[in-house]
């Protein structure tokens, strides 16, 4: 958004210099990106008159001119083609800088002619790319003073960023409100002179597509004379770099730019039947006044006449019916369009214009008349015409709305200490209306040029007696129930919760944010916490160590086919999927070996016979949150290698075990808490399978080989192993101290003891009751052999273990070991009924 100094004090009463609006400008969220200041550097040129014009003696195309320059006379050698006597121009002396060409002037000779100056074509002076000639100038130009300030271009010119949600800001008028609310000033009263229409409009409108367009107002002026602009007009635009195209088209980009109100007139004597009608495109092509074909689509929303399509609604204006020197009678268009559909619009077509952008943000839905008949003024004032009545399609909408602000909430959200009294004064000088005022709080009307004072979509106040033909689109954001292109509207002091937010910010950038008192961030302790939660951490660590072991991360789905999920446990209605991604994918899993046991039969039938896979995730038992379990599932198939120099073997159940110890081990279960029963689930072999415990109750995990039906169901090797490990039933290891190490002197025994029990008793029952003969002397106690045969009577069988004794305070005699020999014999014996094997 560009304007300069002196457009901007149209609108405001001011006496500060530059420097302190720009700093004003970027306190209150106006980002100034630069200011350009002509004057400086055409500071050194002089207006001057040529007395006398003389052909160059010893060059054909030259002429030597003798130079008035207000402070003496000076010879130039000048090859413009209208250099001549009398002539008034710009003169630049010796030692100045020529923006156009890069150089500093010097005095010199040119063929034997002494010149001591210059005078300037436009392009020389940085002004334009004429260079046919130098600059003349009218008679009356005073000789000697500021080119600059005579031309009125001693006018710094400022360029703002605008936010995407400040429509109000691409206008000067709105920037100057700003400002005067930022005490820089005070903003100039405005109003439009009423224009009294002398009979009906020549054109009409007529709207087919209110959703694009819920209001739109035009008029004619007849018997214009469309020339050139008058100067100030064409300084204005230039200065901003715009074209000067002709009076009429200059005058609807000033009200672009001075209201933020976009405007487009028409040729009228070129419209076909009297009427212009807004429309969707039916797939036309036109030529648009930026030179090129546009092709609309049906969602577009066009003008169009009984001939063809003649705009692009809100975007760009038709070549056909576009004005020149030869125009008589103009249409003047003040249209309210859908912000979303001219996006839409120009998004696609790829067309860039002031008008786009202002459309796009939303403009003033209430300055459409005051807007009108401004530009008619402007026209009847410059280009003469008589104005006919105003031709309406639609009616205003209804923007009219309220929000609430909480004093409190100025401190509390925003960290400013503002009075109360304050706070409501800059509202008032943005332009909102007090409409109520408590103790703790304020009410406000929403002016109608802050479209950014957002109602929320889901807040809207619906009243449902109360409909408008169109769309609110614009001017609030669509409701979410359109029916058929009818809005209901907003009742009028509807307010929403982000509002608030809304109007914090304004009384916070115009008091200034620089006056919030900085507050520090908290410390930052010297031992960050913890970035991972304790099942985060637990699933890294599983991860890791089973990685480590030799097995393949796997991320399958959560889901399957119902046949295979029964496979591995039940599959209640309540986890079956309403709208599965796939027919052979419509059942939630119970456990995430389920998904491994199908990966690793593709894997299996595609050649790779050893696949060893795990999977962290979720497994399923109803339809609750709390029904998901969090399972660390593994399943190996084939052959394992016992290590790098051992030969291959069948993996067994005794893998899986492995794996299932291991992972408690690294999650800090105590392992001499532990117990394994022969309870497994079904989808395990039920003599090659287990149950690991801690206490009775809390199951930590199964493991086995998958039973043999299930390994035929899915053409698996039947000697599949598996396993499940129940993370969450992990209870989180208590934080101790750690004691120094125990690290006795004395060399550990080992003795060997073979049991005779009966078959239903199982080998941890006999273990656990060898380990509690003497806790402070047996350091471990292990199985190492199961024998079932003909030398024992039916139902028996032995169970062999290595006790391992380790003396802390002295070497043991062989009395002592004896003695605790049969300690341990007798502890079996009465845990298990076992007898000393013979």
């Amino acid at each position: 958004m560009k304007f300069t100094l002196g457009w901007l004090k149209t609108h405001l009463e001011t006496d500060a210099p530059i420097e302190r609006i720009a700093e004003t400008l970027n306190a209150i969220g106006l980002e100034v990106e630069g200011i350009a200041d002509r004057a400086a550097a055409l500071a050194p040129f002089r207006i001057a008159r040529v007395i006398e014009a003389v052909p160059h003696p010893n060059a054909d195309r030259l002429r030597v001119c003798r130079v008035d320059t207000g402070s003496g006379e000076v010879s130039v050698v000048c090859g413009a083609p209208n250099a001549r006597t009398g002539m008034t121009g710009v003169f630049a002396s010796p030692g100045a800088f020529i923006p156009g060409t890069g150089i500093t002037l010097k005095t010199g000779e040119i063929r034997g002619v002494a010149s001591a100056g210059m005078l300037l074509s436009a392009r020389e002076m940085g002004l334009g790319e004429d260079h046919a000639g130098i600059v003349e100038l009218p008679e009356d130009a005073p000789v000697g003073a500021a080119y600059a300030a005579w031309a009125g271009l001693d006018d710094p010119v400022i360029e703002i960023g605008v936010t995407p949600n400040r429509g109000d800001a691409f206008a000067v008028r709105g920037v100057a409100r700003d400002l005067a609310a930022a005490g820089l000033g005070t903003l100039k009263p405005w109003s439009a002179p009423k224009i009294v229409g002398d009979g009906p409009s020549v054109v009409v409108w007529r709207n087919d597509y209110p959703e694009a367009c819920p209001w739109v107002l035009g008029r004619t002026v007849r018997g214009v004379t469309n020339g050139e602009s008058p100067d100030w007009l064409k300084r204005l635009l230039t200065a901003i770099g715009l074209r000067p195209i002709n009076a009429l088209a200059d005058i609807t980009n000033f009200f672009t730019v001075d209201l933020g109100r976009p405007l487009h007139v028409f040729d009228a004597n070129k419209v076909a039947g009297g009427a212009l009608v807004l429309r969707r495109g039916a797939g036309e092509t036109f030529r648009g006044l930026h030179g090129r074909d546009v092709t609309v689509e049906s969602e577009d929303c066009v003008i169009a006449d009984a001939a063809e399509v003649q705009s692009l609604a809100g975007i760009v204006g038709g070549e056909a019916t576009g004005c020149d020197a030869t125009t008589t009678d103009v249409f003047i268009e003040c249209a309210l369009f859908d912000r979303v559909r001219v996006a839409l619009t120009g998004q696609r077509l790829g067309i860039h214009s002031d008008a786009r952008q202002r459309f796009e943000r939303g403009i003033d839905p209430a300055l459409l008349p005051a807007g009108l008949d401004a530009a008619t003024a402007m026209i009847v004032e410059i280009c003469g015409g008589v104005p006919s009545e105003v031709s309406v399609a639609g009616a205003e909408p209804a923007w009219r709305r309220r929000a609430a602000m909480r004093f409190e909430r100025l401190a509390g959200l925003g960290g400013a200490d503002i009075e109360p009294e304050r706070a409501i004064d800059i509202l008032r000088r943005l332009g909102f209306g007090v409409a109520g005022r408590g103790s703790d709080s304020v009410t406000v009307d929403v002016p109608s040029w802050r479209n950014d004072i957002a109602v929320a979509r889901s807040n809207y106040a619906y009243d449902p007696d109360i409909y408008f033909e169109g769309s609110l689109t614009g001017i609030l954001d669509p409701a979410p129930d359109l029916d058929a292109g009818r809005v209901r509207t907003v009742r009028e002091g509807a307010s929403a919760i982000g509002a608030e937010i809304d109007l914090i910010e304004e009384v916070l950038r115009i008091d200034g944010l620089d006056r919030i008192a900085p507050v520090s961030l908290p410390g930052i302790p010297a031992v960050p916490r913890a970035t991972l939660t304790l099942r985060q951490g637990r699933a890294v660590r599983v991860r890791r160590l089973l990685a480590a072991r030799g097995m393949a991360e796997c991320v399958t789905f959560s889901f399957l086919d119902r046949e295979s999920a029964a496979r591995f446990g039940a599959t209640p209605e309540a986890l079956a999927l309403a709208n599965p991604i796939a027919a052979d994918l419509d059942q939630m899993r119970p456990t995430p070996l389920a998904t491994l046991a199908l990966a690793a039969a593709k894997n299996v039938a595609r050649g790779f016979a050893d696949p060893a896979l795990f999977e962290i995730g979720p497994g399923f038992r109803d339809a609750t949150p709390e029904g998901q379990d969090s399972i660390a599932a593994g399943l190996r198939v084939g052959e394992t290698p016992l290590s790098w120099t051992s030969p291959a073997r069948a993996v067994d159940i005794w893998d899986a075990k492995a794996d299932v110890l291991a992972v408690l081990a690294e999650l800090g279960v105590p392992m001499e808490a532990l117990s394994v029963t022969a309870d497994a689930p079904g989808h395990y072999h039920p003599g090659r399978s287990g149950t690991v415990r801690q206490g009775p109750k809390t199951v930590l995990g199964h493991f086995g080989t998958l039973h043999p039906a299930l390994c035929a169901a899915l053409d698996l090797p039947a000697n599949s192993a598996g396993f499940e490990i129940m993370l969450d039933a992990i209870a989180e290891p208590k934080r101790r101290r750690k004691s120094a190490p125990s690290l006795p002197p004395f060399q550990p025994i080992r003795r060997d003891f073979a049991f005779v029990v009966d078959a239903g008793i199982s080998a941890e029952a006999l273990l656990r009751a060898a380990r509690g003969a003497d806790r402070a002397l047996i350091a471990e106690a292990a199985l190492f052999d199961r024998y079932a045969g003909n030398k024992l009577p039916g139902g028996q069988l032995s169970l062999a273990i290595a006790v391992t004794i380790q003396p802390r305070e002295a070497t043991l005699t062989d009395a002592e070991i004896e003695a605790l020999s049969g300690k341990i014999v007798a502890a079996v014996a009465k845990a298990t009924g076992a007898t000393l094997r013979s």
